[in-house]
């Protein structure tokens, strides 16, 4: 298995990005690798998602960002690694050319990233950011789906 040097790991703080997370930090622990944690929110889907006043709504967002990030690097604090991160707002970029540009910027080696596991019709309406990420990433991506989730 190759060496990693510099990993993204993209966190939402959902279970799924939990659990890339998880596997990331095993990874950087392994490899003695450098890690980058980035929450990223569209602000076009954050405000046509949101309830009320749109400034509100981004407030609400960048809360919620930072409290996301903040916990990625505790975790990375608890397992004895170093990490940076970053709250990115991308005004109408899609999740997954976010993440990549990023990766591209920061030199990352590898991008950790969690799936949800949708698939049929789920995955096709709402889309996958974990399949926009494989398809447009120059460097490996290793996707975590769920525990309980089977490989079809």
């Amino acid at each position: 298995m190759a060496a990693f040097s510099r990993i993204l790991v993209p966190v939402d703080g959902s279970e799924a990005s939990n659990n890339a997370l998880a596997c990331a930090l095993r990874i950087a622990k392994d490899d003695s690798a450098r890690l980058r944690f980035i929450h990223a929110v569209n602000e076009l889907a954050a405000y046509l998602g949101g309830h009320g006043d749109p400034g509100e709504v981004m407030r609400f967002a960048r809360q919620n960002g930072e409290k996301v990030l903040a916990a990625a690097s505790a975790a990375a604090a608890a397992a004895g690694l170093e990490a940076e991160h970053e709250f990115i707002e991308s005004p109408a970029e899609r999740l997954g050319d976010t993440i990549v540009k990023d990766a591209r910027r920061w030199s990352a080696d590898l991008i950790v990233v969690g799936t949800h596991g949708r698939r049929g019709v789920s995955r096709v309406l709402l889309g996958s950011g974990a399949e926009q990420v494989v398809r447009l990433s120059p460097v490996p991506v290793l996707t975590v789906r769920p525990p309980d989730q089977p490989a079809s």
